[in-house]
């Protein structure tokens, strides 16, 4: 047997079918042992979990985030890029703002809602049934367009490269394996494959970073470092791709991330995605009946804390791994070879580890890619049953509402392989979803932070934000597609004038729409009526919440907060 083979042998998709069996097993049992302790269908539980341990909801959060596109479009831009795009990796201390200061706000309108809620719950509360609606049909939109399609689009291209496997083969099959899983799973479903995925997804990246380096080192894995970094040091002529932020305007990589703004725009994403987006607050909400807040935001900031120690992670899992196989390309080591910077990760996963290793780590991966989209498919089945559905068909079974989630589950299936083919002719996915969440950012940015922590900001402000925000953004993703991102110009007087908008660099961009949704919001709530003291009320701590939020939390939430905060601060350090 040629254990160093790169390519899949009999024993690789031997344990790779006899795995991947394992791990059905395991989560129909998790499955089946939590159904049979509820005595019945669980909406609640179905949609949003019941109080998993911290540290699996940690593992939940890290396993929602890692999809395809960080296997293959993390991985193929640091083969590219280097570390440009780790600004929106090295988020762990994003994830702590939503465990230390969400929370408790989320939590308190749990108490005063008497359910779990989601995120349009949040706005409808605070400002206007039609923000809360108006917020459902965005995130839905956006889900179908950019998450599952982008998802199920990298997924079909990394099964391609690793497994030989035929594109849309590799894509549909993920599709429809992962709306199966979501469908009977459920929340439960996902949190038990997380927590089976996340460490062998860990140990397998890591496996390929370490065992990448000593090929290139001659052995030696420090060696294959510095090796890497003067690669780096050496690409777009000179300026390197071993820094986080270009300021030279000659760089070939400044007219897409230029300077320090690079930071405050992957800043406004990350916050709307780890403290507002469904597909990520959703794995905090879970409670057991009866428990106290205290309890809920030690567990829920505990899960973020672990999270965070999680969301280092990536960038050493992915890009750096990128980073070695153009080092190994440039070099021709071992015959490496790559014709495609997309092609990067599985390429190293098929040219670095042994046989045998191939199938474990693939396992991993597998996983992950379901875990992501269950993720996604969850979220939306959330969104429409709660905010759509039970308003209209209250008093119903909770059988028939944990139906109506699976249906609306396979519907968002059907929407994104519809609008795949579409999405394949828009040119770079990767940049086209950052973009797209460079648009939608600010204005949930916006209206949750005034939201939660001003009481002046009126009702029809948010409505305005939020709405108002939304049509701006994709007026500009309009003008996007017609200029190829302002690369191509559109003649006429009109277009001439208005070059600053269609022609600003997108993070430049998404920075002043922030700023012009917030001064909209103050604007408007100058001339509407204020909020009325409920709504004031949803945001006000009372003297015994202030209580359970200082009895949430002890010495070892401090340190770890600060050792996240820590590290995180050492990656730029090093890579500034």
């Amino acid at each position: 047997m040629d254990w160093s083979s790169h390519e899949f042998i009999w024993l690789d998709w031997a344990i790779l079918a006899v795995g991947l069996l394992g791990v059905v097993a395991a989560v129909w049992y998790a499955i089946w042992k939590d159904k049979k302790a509820q005595q019945g269908e669980d909406s609640s539980a179905y949609l949003f979990g019941k109080g998993e341990p911290w540290y699996v909801i940690g593992m939940a959060i890290f396993a929602a985030n890692i999809g395809s596109e960080h296997l293959v479009g993390l991985a193929g831009t640091g083969a590219k890029d280097g570390v440009g795009m780790a600004h929106w990796e090295m988020q762990g201390w994003m994830i702590l703002i939503l465990g230390w200061l969400f929370v408790p706000f989320y939590q308190l309108l749990i108490n005063k809602m008497g359910k779990i809620i989601t995120m349009p719950d949040f706005l409808k509360f605070r400002y206007t049934q039609r923000t809360g609606s108006w917020l459902s049909i965005i995130t839905l939109v956006a889900y179908v367009l950019t998450k599952v399609s982008v998802t199920a689009f990298t997924g079909g291209i990394f099964f391609e490269y690793l497994l030989g496997l035929n594109f849309w083969v590799g894509a549909i099959g993920l599709i429809a394996v992962t709306a199966v899983f979501t469908v009977f799973g459920g929340m439960k479903g996902v949190m038990t494959l997380s927590s089976i995925q996340t460490p062998i997804l860990i140990i397998g990246s890591f496996l390929v970073l370490f065992l990448g380096l000593a090929t290139l080192g001659g052995g030696s894995i420090a060696e294959g470092w510095s090796t890497m970094m003067d690669t780096a040091r050496a690409m777009h002529d000179g300026y390197g791709i071993n820094h986080m932020f270009h300021t030279d305007p000659g760089d070939p990589m400044y007219a897409e991330y230029p300077g320090y703004v690079v930071f405050l725009g992957a800043c406004i994403i990350g916050f709307w995605y780890w403290c507002t987006d469904q597909h990520i607050v959703q794995r905090v909400l879970g409670q057991v009946p009866g428990e106290d807040n205290a309890a809920v935001m030690a567990r829920a900031r505990r899960g973020t804390i672990a999270a965070g120690f999680f969301k280092i992670l990536p960038c050493f899992m992915f890009l750096i791994p990128g980073m070695i196989a153009a080092a190994l390309a440039q070099r021709g080591v071992g015959g490496f070879a790559m014709d495609d910077t997309d092609a990067a990760f599985a390429l190293m996963v098929k040219h670095i580890l042994p046989a045998g290793i191939k199938g474990i780590v693939t396992i991993g991966f597998v996983c992950a890619l379901v875990a992501s989209l269950a993720a996604f498919f969850n979220s939306c089945a959330t969104l429409f049953t709660e905010d759509f559905w039970k308003p209209m068909h209250p008093n119903k079974s909770e059988a028939h509402y944990v139906l109506v989630g699976r249906t609306a589950t396979v519907v968002v299936v059907l929407l994104g392989l519809l609008w795949m083919p579409v999405m394949m002719s828009l040119g770079s996915l990767y940049s086209y979803l950052q973009g797209i969440q460079s648009l939608l950012a600010p204005a949930m940015v916006a209206v949750f932070t005034l939201g939660i922590f001003s009481k002046k900001i009126t009702p029809k402000a948010g409505e305005w934000g939020l709405i108002g925000g939304f049509c701006v953004g994709m007026l500009r993703l309009v003008t996007n597609v017609i200029t190829d991102t302002g690369k191509a110009t559109m003649e006429g007087a009109f277009w001439e004038n208005t070059t600053w908008f269609w022609q600003t660099n997108w993070l430049v961009f998404e920075c002043w729409l922030l700023v012009f949704i917030i001064a909209l919001m103050v604007c408007v709530s100058f001339f509407t009526p204020a909020p009325t003291q409920a709504q004031v009320d949803a945001i006000t701590f009372s003297a015994d919440f202030k209580k359970s939020i200082r009895e949430s939390w002890g010495i070892w939430d401090i340190l770890g907060t600060l050792v996240v905060v820590g590290l995180c601060a050492c990656f730029y350090w090093y890579f500034w």
